[in-house]
């Protein structure tokens, strides 16, 4: 019988706010944090995606370095000393999110509020936002153009919100441009490259090719860019009209988890249900086939579970 090979992982130990802390080699400082049980606010962090370091609401002083440096990246090296909550650390955690909260509609981004206690951020004394671009404003804005402000209001990425298929909708004043969407979509995942950033600066926004409408471009609905958003940018157009109609209420749902009826891959299905309806679909991140991924199948072609004959009883 041949010898089963056992690869031993080397280890790293670093002082993470003056407390020893040993995690395996190539974890990076988020990943130690959470080995110690210390919260450290994210928002362009997912389990399954390649970091970009875009949000910076995560960031931790490294002893040596000259900036701070974002702890979703930043790989634990062995002797180094990290502190999480600094004068600086907290000054640039409320930075950001003053400058997130001043701009965008974080109202669906969980945890923000406590973020926002915790870190004595108030975006709102930057004023009141400007008012909401008209429709297709912000997909016609060219690079390198900046608009002055009016010295009265905040800076706003306020629009209508996009809708126009029946399975999800595109409200982009919740944006924050995470690329958490553009990397589920690209490279990292599902390889279809249907959604880019384009323009610079304020005026920079996801869009697809030449801002052509959902149904018109290369997007194959498998909603794997709502399972990463957020902010609820992007959404369930059944959970956007609950929440219109005053009726998306989450402490009365229900979360189911089953396999997907439609082929023999075995995905993962968690069908959240509100008033015995499926009011969204989605995957847990840490399942081996799917890693929080599925199909337009899978994602919203839930609704024949729902179809009754007229006159079935409900209790049946």
């Amino acid at each position: 019988m041949s010898a089963i090979p056992v690869t031993i992982r080397r280890t790293v130990e670093l002082q993470i706010d003056d407390e020893a802390v040993r995690v395996p080699e190539g974890s990076t400082i988020l990943d130690a944090c959470k080995a110690r049980g210390l919260d450290i606010p994210t928002l362009c962090y997912g389990e399954t995606l390649t970091p970009v370091n875009a949000c910076r609401v995560c960031v931790v002083e490294v002893e040596g370095s000259r900036v701070l440096v974002p702890s979703c990246a930043r790989k634990a090296e062995d002797g180094m000393v990290v502190r999480t909550r600094s004068d600086r650390v907290d000054h640039s955690r409320k930075m950001v999110l003053e400058f997130l909260g001043s701009s965008v509609d974080l109202s669906t981004t969980e945890h923000v509020d406590r973020w926002n206690r915790e870190y004595a951020a108030a975006p709102e004394r930057y004023g009141p936002p400007a008012p909401p671009a008209p429709a297709g404003a912000r997909d016609r804005a060219q690079a390198g153009h900046h608009h002055a402000g009016d010295g009265q209001t905040a800076a706003t990425v306020a629009q209508p919100v996009k809708v126009d298929n029946e399975s999800y909708v595109r409200d982009y004043a919740k944006c924050i441009l995470c690329y958490k969407c553009v990397e589920g979509c690209g490279t990292d995942w599902q390889n279809t490259f249907a959604i880019a950033v384009a323009g610079r600066g304020f005026d920079a926004r996801i869009a697809t090719e030449f801002a052509a409408p959902l149904p018109d471009s290369a997007c194959v609905y498998c909603g794997n860019c709502i399972a990463v958003c957020p902010t609820g940018a992007l959404m369930f157009k059944s959970e956007y009209d609950l929440r219109q109609a005053g009726g998306w209420d989450e402490a009365a749902q229900t979360v189911t988890e089953t396999i997907c009826s439609y082929c023999g891959v075995g995905c993962s299905l968690e069908l959240h249900v509100q008033d015995n309806t499926i009011v969204k679909v989605t995957s847990p991140l840490d399942h081996g086939v799917t890693h929080g991924n599925l199909c337009v199948k899978g994602r919203f072609g839930f609704q024949y579970v729902q179809n009754r004959a007229p006159g079935a009883d409900d209790g049946a």
